[in-house]
């Protein structure tokens, strides 16, 4: 085994690195230990939010899974922040931030200490992706392992039934009484938000990479299930040393293809684009939004999932999760079976003896009746979004809406309109300066969306940003608008009045003025001041790139 510690013998071989085998002995190692694999093990264990209150024990479990496959682990931890907590304040900002932060802390920890090979655990919306991006650069052997869904609370309501509630009680439809009822029973313990919202869906997405188990995506935070496939990844990492199999042998390009195939027929959310461009950067693996659109023609929507659909992910993983989903796609030739993945088999022989759904089920349509015939992640161009924007259609808005511009500098502004009733049938609410750079940390919109839903104008109204959306954003919302605002995008031109056009069949976003009113206007913009110019925020705003690039900290860097 000496002769795939590659990175460990550097550090702790030889008469030279007695000092660093010295700093060791009190963490626990012993003299034989210097010769096994060192195995890290990356947790994002905190008790800032549910999501991420039990990973601790799930650290262990890997923990254990590489030492008695003859490794040695190391366990550290990295940060996370909780969107559902920090949404609709200005904290916010901090969330996507926090995905770099994470991807930076792992990628440094594991190059400082020179770990053979790491199992990583996230569980929320940005922690996932971060993990994965940490794998892609760093190149060792390691596995991906979800946190898991949160169970439902009562009535089977999550967290954005409370977001939804707050609405309904500016419109009236409940009381406070009622309010406080919901936000009381929503959250029932530990686990990610319950429908296919960010984490869910990042969650399918990773395992459909071939960076996580089979099955890792759908299974309970508090759960035997989870403590196992913890364990396991820690076994599965020994097993990659030893057989030298790294992340650039399994994140090609058919595996992304795999990713966005499978988030199309779960209608995941659109953080999925975010997320997967920025994976991808980090595997320098090119991947545009344009492949979005291409996969997502031939792509049906099969998952009847919250929150455009009825069900929670606790009752997918009552009928199998999404193996049997996968399996369908793969059978249909809509998977590359190919694909190499962290059991050291491909993506076709994990699925080879995967059952199909129960009869009976209802979540998951069969091919011959989706719920959408394509993708409902709509890339949408035009004289609105030059550089690409994306939209979540999934049918039941429509596929077309004009309106009248209301205009709004940042979601707070926005908020306080909805919630005082000034927006109307019609209307197109326009949130900007919440991109990227702008922001900056292009905020999720979860709150006004909601506070639309909850008043009754989901169908009615639509919202467009240079922010994003959560996973548990409904209605006809356009999201990721570039150029932003900041960066003097059409987006920053429009005023209150004009006329919208949303098209998703032709694929387009339009302000309906003139290119001669749009020149003189953009003549008189003005850069507003940057938000921060100092500290996180300020060196994120510095160094991000644009949204349809994924949003990455790394990419202008040479």
């Amino acid at each position: 085994m000496s002769d795939k510690r590659t990175f460990s013998s550097l550090v702790v071989d030889g008469v030279q690195n007695a000092p660093a085998r010295a700093m060791l002995y009190p963490t626990g190692f012993r003299r034989e230990d210097f010769a096994k694999p060192q195995i890290g093990i990356a947790s994002t264990w905190s008790m800032v939010t549910p999501c991420n209150m039990h990973i601790n024990a799930l650290a262990e479990a890997a923990a254990m899974g590489a030492d008695e496959s003859g490794g040695k682990s190391v366990l550290f931890n990295t940060i996370t922040v909780s969107d559902g907590i920090s949404m609709g304040t200005p904290g916010m900002r901090y969330s996507l931030v926090s995905r770099e932060v994470i991807a930076d802390s792992i990628e440094t920890v594991v190059g400082a200490q020179g770990f053979d090979g790491f199992v990583a655990i996230g569980g929320c919306d940005k922690n996932m992706p971060a993990c994965a991006m940490a794998m892609a650069r760093l190149n060792r052997p390691s596995v991906f392992v979800y946190g898991g869904t949160i169970q439902p609370g009562r009535e089977r309501r999550d967290i954005i039934s409370v977001f939804e509630a707050v609405g309904g009680f500016a419109a009236g439809r409940i009381s406070a009484q009622q309010l406080e009822e919901v936000e009381a029973t929503a959250i029932p313990g530990p686990g990610s938000c319950g429908g296919m919202y960010t984490a869910n869906t990042m969650a399918s997405a990773i395992e459909a990479l071939g960076l996580s188990l089979p099955n890792s995506s759908a299974q309970e935070a508090v759960s035997e299930q989870k403590r196992t496939d913890s364990y396991n990844a820690g076994a599965a990492v020994f097993n990659l040393i030893a057989r030298g199999i790294r992340p650039s042998d399994i994140l090609c390009r058919e595996a992304f293809e795999n990713a966005i195939t499978t988030v199309i027929a779960l209608e995941g959310s659109t953080n999925a684009v975010l997320h997967l461009l920025a994976i991808a950067h980090s595997a320098g693996i090119p991947l545009t939004l344009d492949d979005f659109s291409r996969i997502g023609a031939r792509v049906p929507v099969l998952a009847d999932m919250r929150p455009a659909g009825q069900y929670a992910m606790s009752e997918l993983i009552a009928i199998g999760g999404i193996q049997p989903l996968m399996k369908t796609l793969l059978d249909a030739g809509l998977l590359h079976g190919d694909c190499l993945t962290v059991t050291g088999k491909t993506l076709a022989e994990n699925l080879r003896d995967v059952a199909p759904y129960p009869e009976s089920q209802r979540i998951i349509r069969p091919l011959s009746n989706p719920i959408k015939k394509d993708s409902h992640l709509v890339v949408l161009y035009g004289n609105l979004a030059p550089t690409g924007a994306v939209a979540k259609i999934t049918g039941h808005e429509g596929l077309r809406f004009e309106g009248t511009a209301r205009c709004f500098h940042g979601e707070e502004a926005a908020m306080t309109a909805i919630m005082d009733g000034r927006i109307q049938k019609g209307d197109v609410v326009v949130v900007r300066y919440e991109g990227p750079r702008g922001g900056p940390g292009m905020r999720e919109m979860l709150s006004p969306t909601s506070a639309i839903n909850g008043r009754g104008l989901s169908n009615d109204v639509a919202l467009i940003t240079d922010g994003r959306f959560s996973g548990g954003s409904r209605g006809f919302v356009i999201g990721h608008v570039t150029p932003e605002a900041f960066e003097g995008g059409p987006i920053a031109l429009i005023e209150d009045g004009d006329r919208i056009l949303v098209d998703a069949d032709q694929r387009e976003v339009s302000l309906l003025v003139s290119a001669e009113v749009l020149a003189e206007r953009r003549a008189r913009w003005q850069q507003p001041a940057p938000y921060a110019t100092s500290g996180t925020l300020a060196k994120y705003a510095r160094l991000v790139s644009s949204a349809s690039e994924g949003a990455v900290t790394d990419k202008y860097l040479g």
